[in-house]
């Protein structure tokens, strides 16, 4: 693609949390340059002040160290590039405005904002009974002021924007990795603002003056920005500088494929929960190796077989051809599918290192030899790290809460219960050595004894033990809750049944 070495660049502004479409942007630039042996970049768009987020920046840099793509270049690391905050860079865009301007590619607007909006308004109206609007946008009113008008507006202290004088006639052609080759008609582009009335640079002048001082070569984003590219093509012409490789990402749509993603939206249509940003994922105990394997599907393919990747296995075999052109529909289903089946191939010391601050985040007072000893009893039954605190909270907690009809399995009475579960205690609270197996055999003999389904017996040992009619594998769990409290609780499920009379 280029003799350069490739140099790409992730460029967020700190105007809400990362969500996932910024997220898989990232994740294609990093896979890019990893692959190409190039250096990826980070850089904080952030000289939009007005909707700045003082939450959204460490939320992003959090959110990337939790995917695992380390940036080579940029906040807290530095660079030879740098400052990688566009607010430290200030200095910098109104230097080369000021070039534009003596060179006569921009000039200086001293249009007020009542003005702008009427002149909207009016082509609104045009439009809505079929008008010819011309030019769509601003009207060039300030492009051809005399010295003298200038003077006059210089005198009653406007403060003017700067805006590029698009060239009126002719076309504007570039061409994009994915897309191919697009024109658009300069007529139908707007004098865009540059440099905003507080010094401070819009998007489009930042952006190109950046990724020039910053030797991009590649430039790869949603292609929400497309419409913007040839804007961009007419600054860098402008400078008289090469433009990076252009490549727009297809959008990602939510799960019925009809629409984009969206920040807002939290619920689909059966009322299922959406979440959106990568701390949401974070926080519901997905994890980060199986984000980036879906992410990386969800808009590229490298054949029809494969769908599981590792870290190292995506940056050999990525490559951009591969990346679809049509937009991609985010699955719940096929990532819960996905992170189940890393769940699973976890090691028992990672997974239960991984579950402990998930539990004590959800208010459980966990420790690692309790968890390590769940792990095999629910390391197949969970599909996040969060659904293990619904499986194995009641080994956490002092007192239980359910109903005491829940230990009426089937057609058992009140006194049958209370039976089952006398027996139950004194067996336990009789072994010598409190094992799983000395308690399987213990209740599997009463069971047999009390002259009741096992099923039954052991369904009220379960309710009355974790409060759950639906629980983890009963006598493992009776070994970690340990022999003083299963007794206990037992005790209290006698009491409980003696109260429904």
């Amino acid at each position: 693609m280029t003799s350069q070495t490739v140099r790409v660049r992730f460029a967020p502004s700190p105007t809400g949390y990362l969500h996932l479409g910024g997220a898989r942007t990232a994740l294609y630039n990093y896979l890019f340059a990893r692959h190409e042996g190039g250096r990826f970049v980070l850089r904080i768009e952030d000289t939009d002040r007005t909707r700045y987020h003082p939450e959204a920046l460490p939320d992003l840099l959090m959110g990337l160290r939790w995917l695992g793509l380390w940036w080579d270049e940029g906040p807290e690391i530095g660079g030879e590039y740098g400052p990688y905050y566009q607010s430290d860079r200030v200095h910098l865009y109104r230097e080369y405005a000021e070039q534009l301007l003596r060179e006569g590619r921009a000039y200086r607007c001293y249009c007020s904002a009542e003005r702008l909006a009427s002149q909207r308004a009016r082509q609104r109206e045009d439009d809505d009974h079929g008008g010819a609007t011309g030019t769509p946008g601003y009207d060039r009113h300030c492009r051809y002021l005399t010295a003298k008008q200038i003077a006059d507006y210089e005198a009653q202290g406007i403060r003017p924007v700067i805006r590029l004088a698009v060239p009126l006639e002719g076309v504007t052609e570039f061409d994009d990795l994915l897309r191919g080759h697009i024109a658009v008609q300069n007529e139908q582009l707007d004098d865009l603002v540059l440099l905003k009335s507080d010094g401070f640079p819009t998007y489009h002048l930042a952006n190109v003056v950046d990724d020039h001082l910053m030797a991009i070569t590649h430039i790869l984003r949603g292609d929400e920005w497309l419409a913007s590219v040839p804007k961009h093509v007419l600054l860098y012409r402008a400078f008289g500088w090469e433009m990076p490789v252009q490549v727009h990402l297809p959008t990602i749509l939510d799960p019925s494929g009809k629409g984009k993603l969206s920040k807002r939206k939290k619920k689909t249509a059966d009322g299922k929960e959406l979440l959106t940003y990568i701390h949401e994922f974070r926080q519901k105990g997905y994890l980060p190796e199986a984000m980036v394997n879906f992410l990386a599907l969800v808009g590229w393919s490298y054949d029809a077989e494969h769908e599981f990747f590792g870290r190292d296995e995506l940056i050999r075999v990525f490559d951009l051809t591969r990346v679809s052109k049509s937009p991609g529909a985010f699955s719940y289903d096929k990532l819960d599918y996905m992170n189940a089946a890393y769940i699973r191939g976890l090691g028992q010391n990672d997974l239960a290192g991984r579950l402990l601050p998930i539990l004590r985040e959800s208010g459980l007072d966990a420790d690692i030899d309790s968890v390590l000893a769940f792990v095999p009893h629910i390391q197949e039954r969970i599909k996040v790290l969060s659904e293990a605190s619904e499986w194995i909270d009641f080994a956490y907690v002092d007192d239980l809460s359910y109903d005491a009809g829940e230990l009426l399995q089937k057609r058992l009475t009140p006194q049958q219960a209370a039976v089952a579960l006398e027996a139950a205690a004194a067996a336990l609270e009789a072994l010598p050595e409190y094992s799983e197996t000395a308690i399987e055999a213990a209740l599997r003999a009463q069971a047999e004894a009390s002259g009741l389904k096992a099923r039954e017996f052991f369904g009220a040992v379960r309710v009355a033990a974790t409060g759950k009619a639906v629980a983890p594998p009963l006598f493992g769990s009776l070994a970690i809750l340990g022999q003083a409290r299963t007794v206990r609780r037992l005790k209290a499920a006698i009491a409980a049944l003696a109260a429904l009379g």
